[in-house]
């Protein structure tokens, strides 16, 4: 009788057989270079808390959801430093200020969806979840003609809806290593050191700020001094993270797969 192929057959559950034996092994997941992995080994899906680089740049980006008194004065400081930061806004804070959106754009900075009108994201359906990213990113391009690429969510409040509607609206979910904790408004001091002598500190880091809170335009200076000095380049988040051909830990840190 011809078995050629049960034998074809064979080879194949002999070869699977070897390779799950190499792999448990070594103790690695086989992973093809060209994989782009959202989530980690318990099939969470996470968004991107920091980036795994050799280069000595951090991220530091300012969420944008109340308030805009000082956001002329951050403007000008970012501007007599030449730093370029990523903004994230909410829907309704480009509606009431479209001349500071503007602004930001004009200066060179990033633009990042904060939603539109900052909820909790995790308890929206998937219909909802892409309302509020894409009502806040029409709003934008209607104003600017400008394509907002990353998304935070507010409150850091996310699941794996959560991530997988905003990859489908073309969003790169963003969140951060670095809190500044400057909206407990401790005061200026507070922020430097919360940030400067944050054990996430290092090259690849993302650091949380926001617009509206009290004593952050205070501390500017000094943040943007004290990281220069510690030998970082402060860039927009887009600069900082890659697009494809990525992992992302346990730790929700982005794994660049070949070339940086």
């Amino acid at each position: 009788m011809y078995r050629k192929p049960q034998k074809r057959k064979t080879v194949k559950t002999l070869l699977a057989i070897l390779l799950l034996a190499g792999i448990l092994v070594t103790g690695v997941n086989y992973i093809p270079k060209t994989a782009i992995v959202s989530e980690n080994m318990n099939g969470r899906q996470l968004p991107v808390y920091s980036v795994k680089t050799s280069r000595n740049q951090v991220a530091l980006s300012f969420d944008a959801a109340w308030g805009d008194e000082d956001t002329g004065r951050i403007l000008q400081i970012l501007k007599r430093h030449k730093v370029k930061v990523t903004f994230f806004a909410t829907g309704g804070w480009v509606k009431q200020y479209p001349d500071a959106v503007k602004k930001v754009l004009k200066d060179g900075h990033e633009l990042g969806n904060h939603s539109e009108s900052h909820p909790h994201m995790s308890t929206l359906s998937k219909e909802g979840i892409r309302e509020e990213l894409m009502r806040a990113h029409e709003r934008v391009k209607k104003l600017t003609g400008y394509d907002m690429k990353v998304f935070r969510p507010p409150y850091g409040d996310y699941n794996n809806l959560v991530i997988a509607t905003a990859k489908e609206c073309g969003y790169l979910p963003i969140q951060w290593s670095v809190d500044s904790l400057d909206w407990k408004d401790y005061g200026a001091r507070a922020i430097l050191d919360t940030v400067l002598h944050h054990k996430n500190l290092k090259p690849g880091a993302i650091i949380l700020c926001h617009n509206g809170a009290k004593y952050t335009a205070s501390a500017l200076e000094g943040l943007l001094d004290g990281l220069k000095k510690a030998g970082y380049q402060i860039v927009p988040v887009s600069k900082l993270v890659v697009r494809k051909n990525y992992q992302i830990d346990a730790n929700g840190m982005q794994i660049p797969q070949g070339e940086e």
